[in-house]
């Protein structure tokens, strides 16, 4: 191949490398082992308000009086790339004298040629301020979402104890004992929705919550509040665990907190008895199973009455349907237990530490 030949391959080799890095959209800089600019795409002219006689064969270090003379930029080209031979994401941050703060993020990639002819680096940079300042302003609104959250949790705490005050208040005041049942077992249901809204709140309502921890403490939370040392009745919790939503598990809260309020009220009539409550709650893949259980009275000789069903009969119900479960209630001589299952779950019979849960 002649000389003439020669130039013109070079010059069709250039002229191809030319338009590559000027059909790249974001700014890129081509630098020879010097660190001089070989090449730069439009966008590097446009984005950073330069000229091609002032950047075309200069030191990148002394562009714009010195604007691209950045340490972290330093430790890229003379560290890093000679190091690693490529780098990708590399954040700079640094106040350009035209365009302003900018956070800038790199791409950097050493190219060898045939023959040990030298070296030059690839330089792409894309312009991530405006995506940066997005991410601060989401996180400021998501902190700003956790401090309004952690109010309205406090008044509703507030507003709650408030009102079962009120309430027992007027259920001492009250002459008729009928009323005073009525008012006391309002008092009960606030204060159970306190207990389920106080677990919630200590274990986070951002994303899903496990479900075996919260059950545990809300349980704590009844026993304190509705066995205490009056009566000689342990309540506890057992299963597998999972997790679930906070709306989820706000449902399953308060449907062990009727449950376990029904089997106070009805499993154990002679106070002094000892007796015990089981919680279990078990998954197989997206589906679960709640369990309460009590070794109390159990189905009474003459069978039950068909009475009309009750307002915690109607809360439960009303729960499993949001949460697409079933209640099944089965009780005998050992006891009773309730079952809220949902969809097509099954799992191995109950353990021999359910005695037997709750009654309607």
């Amino acid at each position: 191949m002649g000389l003439k030949e020669q130039f013109a391959v070079i010059a069709d080799a250039w002229a191809l490398a030319q338009g590559i890095v000027d059909t790249v959209r974001e700014p890129v800089l081509v630098l020879d082992n010097q660190l001089r600019v070989i090449a730069a795409s439009r966008s590097f002219y446009s984005t950073f308000e330069v000229s091609s006689k002032d950047t075309q064969g200069k030191l990148l270090y002394t562009l714009g009086d010195g604007q691209w003379d950045i340490p972290k930029l330093r430790v890229l080209l003379e560290k890093i790339i000679p190091e690693r031979g490529v780098m990708e994401d590399y954040e700079v941050e640094h106040e350009f004298p035209n365009i302003g703060h900018r956070t800038m993020c790199l791409n950097a990639r050493q190219v060898f040629y045939e023959g040990g002819a030298g070296t030059t680096i690839l330089l792409g940079m894309e312009d991530v301020t405006a995506r940066r300042l997005l991410e601060r302003e989401k996180d400021e609104l998501l902190q700003q979402k956790d401090v309004l959250l952690e109010e309205l949790e406090h008044r509703i705490a507030n507003s709650l104890q408030i009102i079962a005050s009120i309430i027992l208040l007027k259920a001492r005041a009250v002459q008729s004992e009928e009323t005073r049942l009525h008012l006391q077992d309002a008092h009960k249901r606030v204060m159970s929705i306190a207990a389920v809204q106080k677990q919630l709140h200590a274990s986070g309502t951002g994303g899903s919550i496990a479900i075996a921890p919260y059950l545990s403490r809300l349980c704590e939370t009844l026993a304190a509040s509705m066995i205490g040392d009056s009566r000689p009745i342990s309540l506890k919790v057992i299963g597998g665990g999972g997790s679930a939503t906070s709306r989820q598990a706000e449902s399953l809260g308060l449907i062990v907190t009727e449950l376990v309020m029904n089997a106070l009220k009805h499993a154990f009539p002679d106070e002094k008895v000892e007796g015990q409550i089981t919680v279990a709650y078990d998954m197989d893949g997206t589906d679960w199973k709640l369990s309460v259980a009590d070794n109390g009275i159990g189905k009474p000789e003459r069978g039950f009455a068909p009475g009309k069903s009750g307002l915690g009969t109607g809360i439960i119900k009303a729960l499993s349907q949001q949460l697409d479960a079933k209640v099944e209630t089965s009780a005998g001589a050992r006891g009773t237990i309730v079952s809220i299952t949902h969809a097509t779950f099954s799992t191995k019979a109950v353990k021999a530490a359910i005695c037997a849960p709750a009654r309607y």
